[in-house]
């Protein structure tokens, strides 16, 4: 199996490249070391940064190739490249305080008119994550083998979707992980992101691979579906780490 034609790879976090919450493993860190080396890499995610520098930038060696790494949380509503030795934010679409209260009233509203409150919650429901709100029907921190019997259909979240939605019609409402709805501004969803990453970087859509769990429609990575790029649908993170030591192999 060869590297991939595009100039570009970009990875799903949760359920493509580790577990949810959790960090990248060791085998992990070394295949996208040698990735690094060869390709450049983006990392998309609607996790906020300290997710990301907990899951993935500490897992690093130092001496990798991170300037060919570009990380996105937020759903891509932000923009991390390392320069001169250090993490840069390039960009972030922060709310205003007015737009949070607003979105966090409607969601509270909304949340408690369809889910009960879980007999135990794991840590924080709703996070401000700066350019997206989430809300984590478990808690932010909720193991995961809960969070996978929790909502199988993502009928619990459809309910109050259902609500929510046409009470925050000027934004982006659409869920997120096993647990989750993530709330951005208008139009700012992962194809937002892939596409900032592609102008930032002055590539074609066309020269981006886009690997990860949840390509299905109804899926948070549908968007890159949508764009038409050129797509791999994985398991899980073993899936990847074999995908990825075949095009390295």
């Amino acid at each position: 199996m060869a590297l991939p034609t595009e100039s570009l790879i970009m990875f799903d976090l949760d359920g493509t490249l580790a577990e949810s919450k959790m960090p990248i493993t060791k085998e992990m860190s070394k295949a996208l070391a040698l990735l690094f080396a060869k390709k450049r890499v983006a990392i998309i995610s609607g996790g906020a940064w300290q997710q990301f520098q907990k899951e993935v930038v500490t897992q690093l060696s130092s001496d990798s190739a991170l300037e060919n790494l570009f990380l996105m949380p937020a759903s891509g509503t932000c923009l991390y490249d390392r320069k001169e030795n250090m993490w840069k934010n390039e960009y972030e679409e922060k709310f205003t305080p007015e737009e949070k209260e607003t979105i966090i009233k409607a969601l509270r509203q909304a949340v408690e008119n369809n889910l009960p409150i879980p007999e135990q919650v794991y840590g924080e429901r709703i996070e401000d994550r700066g350019s997206q709100i989430t809300f984590s029907a478990l808690g932010q921190e909720a193991p995961l083998a809960v969070k996978e019997t929790w909502d199988k259909d993502q009928a619990k979240r459809k309910l109050v979707l259902k609500e929510l939605t046409p009470a925050l019609l000027q934004y982006e409402v659409r869920m997120g992980g096993t647990t989750s709805i993530d709330i951005t501004k208008k139009g700012e969803d992962k194809s937002y992101g892939i596409k900032k990453l592609a102008a930032y970087l002055m590539i074609p859509l066309a020269d981006i691979l886009y690997v990860g769990d949840a390509l299905y429609e109804g899926g948070n990575d549908y968007a890159a579906k949508e764009l038409g790029l050129h797509c791999i649908q994985v398991k899980n993170e073993k899936e990847t780490l074999s995908l990825i030591n075949g095009w390295l192999a």
